[in-house]
């Protein structure tokens, strides 16, 4: 294990002035609001979520996808996402058309 001695850096740290949504992002969490499922239930306490994302391209970052899914999922739950305490995340290459997310939010006990 490897301990660096340093505060993390938030995304909001890292950018200067306001953000503004793209057009593209707004599609995104218009039509991800519409697909994620009105009956899942988000657990109380501190959480774990489960993160695969199906990309088509090797090129694609592994962490890129897990701030806006995970922002548009605690708007749809109604959650903080300053709950979640682990995550879990794996990037796997599917053909082009074939891309998903899949993903999972439990109770750490």
């Amino acid at each position: 294990m490897m301990i660096i001695n340093i505060k993390p850096l938030s995304v909001n740290q890292v950018w200067q002035g306001k953000r503004f949504k793209t057009k593209t992002y707004k599609l995104y969490e218009s039509e991800l609001l519409l697909l994620l499922p009105n009956n899942y239930k988000v657990p109380l306490g501190n959480l774990e979520i489960v993160l695969e994302f199906g990309f088509s391209s090797k090129l694609a970052d592994w962490d890129n996808p897990i701030k806006p899914f995970q922002d548009v999922l605690q708007k749809k739950y109604n959650f903080n996402d300053s709950r979640i305490y682990r995550a879990v995340v794996e990037k796997k290459i599917v053909k082009k058309g074939q891309e998903y997310i899949y993903f999972e939010i439990n109770e750490i006990k």
